[in-house]
Formats: C-alpha cells, sequence, structure tokens
C-alpha cells in the first residue's frame, strides 16, 4: 500500500471517530441485519436438521403399515362395547411376502395390552407382541440385559423387554432384570412375564409430541409375537374413562424393510395396491420415512431461501441508512473536499476516501452483528427444542453482504463527492 493510500485509510478512519455516535447509529442497520440473517438461518437450520433426525432413526429403508380404526367404525363404537373388526391382516402380510420383491423383511407388531403392573406399581403403556428382528430393523439395543431371541419366539416364552420409561416407573428401586411384570387387567387373571432386558432410551418416533411417527417406544413393553398370541388370542379389550372397547385386530402394525435405499418408493407404491386391493375401508396407515426424508429437505431448502431473504432485508435497510449518512457528509464536507482537490488531490482519490469510511463502517458492523447473532442463536435455544445450527456459511454469507452493501451503498455518496466542482466547493459555506 502506497503512503498516499495508507494516508487516505487514515483520513477516512480517523473521520469516523471524529462523529462515533453517528457511526455507531449508521452501523446499526447492519449490525441487527447481520445477526439477524445468523439467528433465522441457524434456528431454522436446528430445526430442520432435529427433524430430519428423527426421521433418519426411523430407518429409510423401512415402509411403517398402521391398522387405524375407520370414520365409522369410531361413530358406532361411542357407547357401545360390540367387536370390532378393521386393519392388518394374515392375507395381507403373506401377499406382501409372495408379491412385493426387494423385501428384506416383514415385521408384524401387536398390542395385546395397555396396562402393566409390578408390585405396588401400575402404568398405562402399551405391550406389543413382535419377533426379535423389530429391534435390527428400528436399530434399538438393549441397555440392561438382552433382546427377544429367536429361541423365545419357538418356545412362546413369557418373557419381555421393557422400555426406559416403564423401567423408571414401575423398577423406581429394584434392578429390573429376573422381576416379573403382570401384563392385563388387573380385574382378571392378568399374565405375568419376566423382564429379561431394557431398551436404551429410544428417539425413534421420539415423544408423541414431537415424533414423525406419534409412539413413544420407551413407554412400551415387548413380548415374542408367538406370545402374545397364544396368552391373548386376538381379541383385545381397552378401558378408559368409563367406556370399554373391543377389538379384534390380526396385526396393530407392520415394518416392512426394502433391501436398498433406490427401491423403497417403487415397494411403498406395492405395498399401497396391495392395502387398496385387500381394503375396502380405509383402516390402515401407511408411512414412508424416506418420502418424509425427501419433502423435509425441501421444505429445509425453502425456509432457508425465504428466511435468508427476509433477513436479507435487515442488511438492505442498513445500506439505505450508511447511504443517507454519507450524502449527509459530503454535503457537510463540501469545502473539506474542495481544499483537498485545490491541493491536488484527483476524483479517485476522493472517491477512495468515502468508499473506505463505508467498508469499515460495514465491516465492523458485520463483524459485531456475526458476534450477536451467534449469541443470540444460542439465546434462542433455550426456548427452541432443538439446539441451533451456526454454520460457517451462514456467517460467510452474511458477513459478505455486509460489506457488498457498504460498497453499493458507499458508491454513489462517493461518486458525488468526488464530481463536485473545485471551485464551488471552496466558495461552500
Amino acid at each position: 500500500m502506497s503512503l498516499f493510500n495508507f494516508e487516505t485509510f487514515r483520513l477516512g478512519v480517523r473521520n469516523l471517530l471524529l462523529h462515533k455516535l453517528r457511526s455507531l447509529l449508521t452501523s446499526l442497520g447492519i449490525i441487527f441485519g447481520v445477526a439477524a440473517v445468523i439467528c433465522m438461518l441457524s434456528v431454522s437450520e436446528g430445526a430442520s436438521a432435529d427433524e430430519l433426525r428423527m426421521i433418519k432413526l426411523l430407518g429409510t429403508n423401512n415402509i411403517i403399515v398402521n391398522s387405524i380404526k375407520p370414520e365409522e367404525s369410531r361413530e358406532a363404537s361411542q357407547g357401545d362395547t360390540r367387536l370390532l373388526r378393521y386393519g392388518i391382516t394374515q392375507d395381507d402380510v403373506d401377499m406382501i411376502s409372495a408379491s412385493v420383491p426387494k423385501v428384506a423383511h416383514v415385521v408384524p407388531l401387536k398390542t395385546v395390552s395397555h396396562t402393566a403392573l409390578q408390585g405396588e406399581y401400575r402404568m398405562q403403556a402399551e405391550v406389543v407382541a413382535t419377533t426379535p428382528t423389530l429391534f435390527e430393523v428400528v436399530n434399538v439395543k438393549a441397555a440392561e440385559g438382552r433382546l427377544l431371541s429367536g429361541a423365545d419366539l419357538r418356545s412362546d416364552a413369557n418373557v419381555c423387554v421393557i422400555g426406559a420409561e416403564v423401567r423408571r416407573e414401575l423398577f423406581q428401586f429394584k434392578e429390573p432384570l429376573g422381576a416379573t411384570v403382570l401384563v392385563g387387567r388387573p380385574r382378571l387373571t392378568a399374565i405375568p412375564f419376566e423382564v429379561v432386558g431394557v431398551l436404551q432410551h429410544v428417539e425413534t418416533a421420539g415423544a408423541p409430541a414431537r415424533g414423525v411417527e406419534g409412539r413413544n417406544l420407551n413407554r412400551e413393553i415387548f413380548i415374542p409375537f408367538s406370545a402374545g398370541r397364544s396368552q391373548f388370542g386376538e381379541i383385545t379389550m381397552k378401558e378408559q374413562a368409563g367406556s370399554r372397547e373391543m377389538t379384534e385386530i390380526e396385526y396393530s402394525g407392520l415394518y416392512v424393510t426394502v433391501e436398498d435405499t433406490e427401491f423403497v418408493l417403487n415397494v411403498s407404491e406395492m405395498v399401497r395396491a396391495v392395502f387398496e386391493k385387500n381394503h375396502k375401508d380405509r383402516d390402515y396407515d401407511i408411512k414412508v420415512p424416506l418420502e418424509r426424508l425427501k419433502l423435509a429437505e425441501q421444505k429445509k431448502r425453502n425456509n432457508q431461501k425465504i428466511l435468508g431473504l427476509i433477513a436479507s432485508i435487515s442488511l438492505l435497510v442498513g445500506g439505505i441508512g450508511i447511504m443517507n449518512i454519507m450524502l449527509a457528509s459530503v454535503t457537510e464536507r463540501t469545502r473539506e473536499i474542495g481544499i483537498r482537490r485545490a491541493l491536488g488531490a484527483r476524483q479517485a482519490h476522493i472517491r477512495a476516501q468515502f468508499l473506505i469510511e463505508t467498508v469499515v463502517l460495514s465491516t465492523l458492523g458485520g463483524v459485531v452483528g456475526v458476534l450477536i447473532g451467534w449469541l443470540g442463536a444460542l439465546l434462542l435455544s433455550t426456548w427452541a427444542e432443538w439446539d441451533p445450527i451456526i454454520s460457517w456459511w451462514a456467517i460467510l454469507l452474511s458477513f459478505g453482504l455486509s460489506v457488498l452493501v457498504g460498497i453499493v451503498s458507499g458508491f454513489y455518496p462517493a461518486v458525488a463527492a468526488a464530481k463536485l466542482d473545485p471551485i464551488e466547493a471552496l466558495r461552500y459555506e
């Protein structure tokens, strides 16, 4: 940098320091604009990442089918205790296994009870009969003991694996392994199941309020599918708030696992075709995590564009503020500009001085805005249910935009100052 260029830079910075409050107020638009960009993008990124993580935990190779009560059955069951039949059948399972290609596993689930007891403790918990393959399909591991095995399935063993919240509520002061959990209604003969394992805390589907599948595996008890059928049969009775509901459901749910992710969407269409053929009523619900993942990724990209555009408006407002102040500064310093021109300064030197001032303002505002945006994103995380993700690209984008806004907004005032006639500038009062 030549001596003159350094002197021009020094003059620009000195002029800003002579009006500290005005310089600060001028840069506030840039500061809050950059902070808004970082805060909004980081919180949006954190929310999207949390949603994507929850969907991925369901397994992008899985197709989840659930039995649901048709609307007409819901109306008929109010104040009624008649038997309701609906949902997934053995014919559906056989047809999927026989006719749908690229299927690695068809894992059955059957809810056999909604009540569990252990000593003096009782809780509402879903008791689900299934096969050992379920734990592999949803990537669930045991924190204590073991999972269900093929031997349990073949021997109709009365054993169970409990979720983390079941362990906390039923076994507050004792070791669960080897203990007995009574499954069923206390007024009838409850069936004992020995606890052989406790699951790790599971985020697959999350809590019902946030989960994309609407179930909480931490509050479920898993028993062998064969034991569930032999001990409980096909009819399930549920009592709640003085009402009684009897249902006959062969399968309350299925996990259809596809061999490769690239076949998931095609296989899901075939599974839908099977259910449309076998069911006149809409008594099933099919969820494809991969479809949700693609939609969530598209929504994430759209949100980033929209939020970035909205937040960038603050930077535009900040740039307008800088231009306004710099135009006022040109008028205020007209005589100074005339003196410099008279002493030999060229138009390029005058332009450089004013551009240096605007770039310094916007750069320092960008740095302060990045710090405020970072702290603001961390502060917002205390209210949000997810952690913000402050990406480097968001910081570089917002900082780069702040510098660009400084150059653009300062260019017109700099050109206007450089084009002043030296003689007329010296006469200006």
